[in-house]
């Protein structure tokens, strides 16, 4: 890792879509377009900012919490993979740790799942039932970054089928609190039932939102709900489905039809309006680092490939409040050999990441 003070950036920066520079400097750790004194390491190449991961999870595995140790490498496969921002969406890891690093990607932190009773992941979540939601989600707005995520759905055994988790004033209550707390509040949604009373309660954004429906997708679209679609996780649907058909034949084929729907879902929503962001669903049982993998299924899906790759950079990065290739912001950059505007695929092979103006590898 350079631990040069100045570092010289040219080529083509992609300050957004349209703007493009011919270089820029970081000096101390910042941005700037204004030639400083002094030598400098210089790297060249077709520049965007750090890449955005909306749906990541870093101190988590499938079985539940991680230690450092494991939190260290996934934040380290995602860096390089050229992801330097994440919106953590659920972890029950303090992973407070890393915001010491200089060296490991910026974690936005969306506190723990809250789940129902039984109506999740082991291990994941607070498990609640609906009385104690406005507290909880009082208190993880409070813990996380701006961030709280509920898990909107899951598999009822008793319906035998993804069902709705929680009553309309009860969700009304919470995201009302989160509100009041300065938070926004996103939700993990697979099915159709949920989605109505989330969006009118207030809620800010849907995970997956496979779900997704044309009487749903104009009331997504008049709100703002933004959506994190996670098709490389929606690729898991059909061995999900596999491994339940016998006890759950009914959750089985409806898993089935969201996953057969999953780009016509997504092309639907963008075509109205409504905001889309890349995001993986790394850490639970899918590798870090696909944050390439993810940009080229929107692509897959029907979304130009411009607004793809903003949904990873410029886009994603306004939407969550941070900076990206502005003058004074953190230097957090990826370089590529060619232009990634012309094929997404260039992102899967950075040439160098730079974290806080000091070159990784």
């Amino acid at each position: 890792m350079s631990d040069h003070a100045v570092l010289h950036v040219k080529g083509r920066v992609l300050v957004g879509p349209e703007d493009v520079r011919d270089e820029l400097w970081a000096v101390d750790g910042r941005i700037t377009y204004t030639r400083p004194s002094g030598a400098a390491l210089t790297i060249e190449g077709w520049v965007l900012p750090g890449l955005v991961d909306a749906h990541c999870h870093v101190g988590l595995d499938r079985h539940g919490p991680v230690d450092d140790a494991t939190s260290e490498k996934q934040a380290l496969t995602d860096r390089d993979a050229g992801t330097l921002l994440i919106r953590d969406a659920g972890s029950p890891s303090d992973t407070r740790w890393i915001d010491a690093r200089e060296d490991l990607p910026k974690i936005i932190r969306a506190g723990r799942h809250i789940a129902r009773t039984r109506r999740y992941i082991r291990n994941y979540a607070h498990e609640i039932e609906p009385e104690d939601l406005v507290t909880y989600v009082g208190r993880e707005a409070r813990r996380g970054d701006g961030w709280v995520k509920l898990v909107g759905d899951w598999i009822d055994r008793e319906v035998g089928d993804l069902s709705a988790c929680w009553p309309r004033a009860e969700v009304e209550a919470a995201i009302a609190e989160a509100h009041r707390l300065g938070a926004r509040v996103t939700a993990h949604c697979f099915a159709e039932d949920s989605l109505r009373d989330l969006v009118e309660a207030g809620i800010d954004c849907i995970e997956h939102a496979t779900g997704l429906t044309e009487e749903t997708i104009p009331l997504f679209a008049e709100r703002g709900v933004a959506i994190v679609p996670t098709l490389v996780n929606i690729a898991t649907f059909p061995r999900l489905a596999d491994g339940g058909e016998e006890k759950f034949p009914r959750w089985s084929a409806h898993m089935r039809r969201l996953y057969e729907r999953r780009y016509d879902t997504v092309r639907s929503a963008y075509d109205a309006g409504v905001p889309v962001f890349v995001g993986t669903d790394a850490g639970g049982s899918l590798a870090h680092g696909l944050v390439a993998a993810e940009v080229e299924e929107l692509v897959k899906a029907g979304i130009p490939p411009i607004e793809a790759l903003s949904a990873t950079a410029w886009g994603a990065r306004a939407w969550l409040g941070r900076p990206a290739l502005e003058e004074g912001a953190p230097a957090d950059l990826v370089v590529y050999a060619e232009d990634p505007r012309a094929d997404v695929r260039v992102l899967a092979a950075p040439r160098r990441v730079v974290v806080n103006g000091r070159v990784i590898g």
